[in-house]
């Protein structure tokens, strides 16, 4: 049997649970302030490998070990390879207070609405995407992802960073930051995890279901969910065809090119992507941030004209782009050179189709596409209906032909 026990933020390990242990295998710190019998064989956790053959070479015995780790071992901890590896019948978990939550009751605040996030031997833009379209975010953090890191990302994000290290110990600091402070510190190895929080939105609603909220119950809405000049908005049936091959979904990072009123981009935030809407006019920034706020979601708006703003946004996983004019096959090369997934672009003009096509295949996508044309039902005098017809857009996209040898983008 194995016995993993979670120290949780100061917790000391009490004599019975060591009893009779022949193994006890933790990190250096949970070692040092455990009573361990000298006769006991000790393993410090590194590589997890070797760790996990000394601990089968014991159970092969029927040695009793137990495993020492932070927090709650079941929660983005150990239990997951030790059940993979000797089954899940043979573990006797006591779970400690995991850091996110003592984080969260250092901070005063509920965590029931949180998203939690790990970037501890993951890619940081995962974390980072996540903090920018919620706005409640615990992230685990590890070597090259801590809050310096975190910081410099969101820079550009209304967000307040809670910066929570030692917990538990008398070294313990709970400390709020701007992202830029976080990006000017050195922090040290202490850091247990990082809260990510909008301000406005830090307490958040009643929920009935934890952590993230599910996919939105409606998609594709109607033109005057939106504010929208003269009409001038992406149909939502050629809306709904491009989320279709857009795919947002929490952790990635949409660009909406030519935002117009940014409906498109609200509903890619809508589904948990973090979207950056870049809009040539200012009137049209401040309609973009109007409908964003309307629908309760994040959306950065960044005044000014691609492909020449795009140079000071991060790459994105997939890419709408439903303006451009004469400029359109030189946009469309500059987003497919940096999309990490799939590039999706509506116009009205059979004459753009041809470069915008060059210009996906000769940055290494597949290219596919239709002509959408719908009628849509509209009341006579008379109590009859007609069908009127709506201006027909072409839709093209591109996805990403995978590297053989890098394998697909994640």
């Amino acid at each position: 049997m194995i016995t993993v026990f979670g120290t949780g933020t100061g917790t000391p390990v009490p004599a019975e649970v060591l009893a009779g242990a022949r193994l006890v295998v933790g990190g250096r710190r949970h070692l040092a302030s455990a009573a361990v019998p000298g006769d006991v064989e000790q393993v410090v956790l590194g590589p997890l490998a070797p760790a996990l053959d000394v601990i089968e070479r014991h159970l092969d015995k029927q040695d009793r070990v137990v495993v020492l780790a932070s927090g709650d071992p079941g929660f983005f901890g150990i239990v997951r390879v030790l059940a993979e590896r000797f089954g899940a019948e043979r573990l006797d978990v006591r779970p400690g207070v995991s850091s996110v939550a003592a984080a969260f009751a250092r901070a005063g605040l509920p965590w029931d609405d949180a998203v939690v996030v790990s970037a501890h031997g993951r890619d940081l833009r995962t974390a980072v995407n996540v903090c920018r379209a919620r706005p409640k975010v615990a992230v685990l953090t590890g070597p090259e992802a801590g809050p310096a890191e975190i910081g410099a990302a969101l820079r550009a994000d209304d967000r307040i960073l809670v910066v929570a290290s030692a917990l538990g110990s008398p070294e313990e600091r709970v400390e709020r930051v701007t992202p830029a402070e976080a990006a000017a510190r050195d922090w040290g190895t202490a850091v247990s995890v990082v809260l990510c929080l909008d301000g406005a939105r830090a307490l958040g609603a009643v929920r009935t279901v934890a952590g993230t909220t599910p996919g939105p119950a409606q998609w594709a809405l109607d033109e005057g969910e939106f504010t929208h000049r003269d009409s001038m908005i992406t149909k939502f049936e050629v809306r709904a065809l491009a989320l279709a091959r857009l795919g947002p979904r929490l952790g990635e990072l949409v660009w909406d090119i030519g935002a117009g009123s940014g409906s498109v981009a609200v509903e890619c935030a809508r589904f948990g992507a973090a979207v950056v809407a870049v809009e040539k006019t200012r009137d049209g920034v401040e309609r973009i941030r109007a409908n964003a706020a309307a629908h309760g979601v994040d959306v950065r708006a960044v005044h000014g004209a691609a492909p020449t703003v795009l140079s000071d946004l991060d790459d994105p996983d997939a890419v709408f782009i439903g303006g451009g004019g004469r400029e359109l096959p030189a946009i469309v090369t500059a987003c497919a050179r940096r999309a990490r997934r799939t590039v999706v672009v509506a116009m009205a003009a059979i004459d753009r189709v041809p470069a915008v096509r060059e210009a996906l295949t000769g940055a290494g996508f597949t290219c596919d596409g239709v002509l959408l044309q719908s009628s849509r039902l509209a009341p006579l005098p008379g109590e009859v209906t007609r069908l009127a017809a709506t201006n027909p857009v072409f839709l093209l996209w591109g996805v990403r032909i995978p590297d053989p040898e890098e394998g697909v983008a994640q």
